[in-house]
């Protein structure tokens, strides 16, 4: 059965994610679209740089075209972000792009974005489910003509960029002197991100800006393992800042002038109080629930409202549309601004911190060290542990009633936003969430400092499995 997860179907090349179940989940798109008499010019077909997704976009846009819908094909692999800005600007009914963003390179996807940009919301999804379901259950046959006049090659780069000149302050970056090193990992940024930098007259050394379906061999995720190399080019020729943008381009990570790996919760924190105390920016903040609360407490030091949702952009997206934020961000390094898309974009995130270090005309660890000074330390962690089926359903259970104390940390708050949080101080906390569609669960913790964090994390997988910790803490 294809099911839609938060970011829409993803499956393994060749197993699952195949050809036939490519049009059969196309031709479930539009049988939604039909039947739920969506306005719009048409649908974006687009894709990332992963194994034959140029060839499962051709097949959608295919789909589409002999059920009477335009479809607007991308000319090459485009950004996720782009794809949100194209639907806008064109007003089109929404967009299928192939993309399993920062998942191991055997993975492609399929996420529908609807037609205010934004990627659907669950119960648009439920619905797509059920039209796919119905022409599995029907067995339709899928051989179609190619209905060559509703297909149209797009290429939405430029204006996508021109837009960005619109929300990042092109002459700040370009009288700052800053030298950038910039990390493609062979996806969808290139000739995006480091284009827009070069235009600025930046000085950059540019690394893994062609496509490579394998991205080297690692999930093409910006975290601090996948960000080694970047490091180094960023040592070896003293950079004043490294940016890498994940594999379709949404989320984002930071070197920083030190040449050390900077969070992405650090670098929500930073451009939450930049947006608001330099920019000016309207609106309060949002984070999901497993996104750090230094947030909270810039928040309430610049008496704005906070926003938490569940995990999963779509909800950020939300608030974004009613213009009631100046920036909403996740720990998985997501995040948008007011005025901008209902969508992740790591090209923009990366050019704000750029941005942020040269109007200040300080270095992003000085920053940094000033935001804690400020407001406290609070340092975050995700651990994913792989469950057996039996200790998932006895973690589920025992969620069902959230202890009162765990490993000498007494539970101040529960939150059962998405997941169970167990809250026990401002800046102190634990979260368990289960995967819905494999047997993974997923720890979150935040702390004062590194020993508390490390405490809160043993205790955590203590609490998932006594006897199995071990074994679990081998997988994080």
């Amino acid at each position: 059965m294809i099911r839609f997860g938060t970011s829409g179907w993803r499956g393994v090349i060749g197993e699952d994610f195949t050809f036939e179940n490519v049009r059969i989940a196309s031709q479930g798109v539009a049988n939604y679209l039909k039947k739920s008499a969506q306005r719009g010019s048409g649908v974006i077909v687009a894709y990332d740089t992963r194994f034959l997704s140029e060839k499962f976009a051709s097949e959608a846009a295919k789909i589409l075209a002999f059920n009477g819908i335009k479809a607007f094909l991308c000319v090459r692999d485009v950004p996720t972000p782009v794809v949100s800005f194209e639907i806008i600007r064109r007003r089109a009914m929404g967009a299928i792009n192939f993309t399993a963003s920062h998942n191991p390179p055997e993975y492609n996807g399929l996420k529908f974005s609807t037609s205010n940009g934004a990627p659907a919301l669950p119960e648009i999804t439920k619905q797509i489910e059920r039209e796919i379901h119905a022409v599995q259950q029907n067995n339709e046959r899928l051989d179609v003509y190619e209905k060559t006049e509703l297909i149209e090659a797009i290429d939405p780069k430029n204006r996508y960029l021109d837009e960005l000149r619109q929300k990042v302050d092109v002459d700040i970056i370009r009288g700052s002197g800053l030298r950038i090193a910039i990390d493609s990992l062979y996806g969808t940024a290139r000739d995006y991100l480091d284009y827009f930098l070069l235009d600025a007259g930046i000085e950059a050394k540019i690394i893994h800006n062609y496509r490579d379906p394998y991205f080297g061999g690692f999930s093409p995720e910006c975290n601090e393992k996948n960000l080694i190399e970047l490091r180094e080019v960023a040592a070896a020729e003293n950079f004043d800042l490294g940016l890498a943008t994940d594999g379709d381009a949404d989320r984002f990570g930071i070197i920083d002038d030190r040449h050390r790996f900077v969070p992405a919760n650090t670098i929500l924190a930073l451009l939450s109080l930049y947006l608001k105390r330099e920019r000016k920016i309207a609106g309060g903040l949002a984070r999901s629930v497993a996104t750090t609360h230094l947030i909270d407490a810039i928040a309430r030091k610049l008496d704005v409202p906070v926003y938490e949702t569940p995990v999963g952009f779509k909800f950020i997206g939300e608030l974004i549309l009613e213009n009631r934020i100046a920036l909403g961000g996740e720990e998985s390094a997501g995040m948008s601004m007011y005025g901008h898309l209902p969508e992740k974009d790591g090209v923009l995130a990366c050019l704000l911190v750029a941005e942020m270090v040269a109007r200040t005309g300080k270095k992003l660890s000085q920053l940094i060290e000033e935001l804690y000074a400020e407001f406290g330390t609070f340092l975050s962690k995700r651990v994913d542990l792989k469950l057996t089926q039996q200790l998932k359903e006895t973690l589920a259970a025992k969620l069902d009633d959230p202890p009162r104390q765990i490993d000498g940390f007494t539970v101040r708050d529960v939150n059962t936003t998405d997941g169970v949080k167990l809250i026990f101080g401002e800046n102190t906390w634990l979260l368990f969430r289960l995967s819905g569609t494999e047997p993974v669960g997923r720890l979150y913790a935040e702390a004062g400092s590194p020993r508390d964090l490390k405490h809160l994390l043993d205790a955590g997988r203590k609490f998932v499995a006594p006897i199995a910790q071990s074994d679990l803490r081998a997988h994080s």
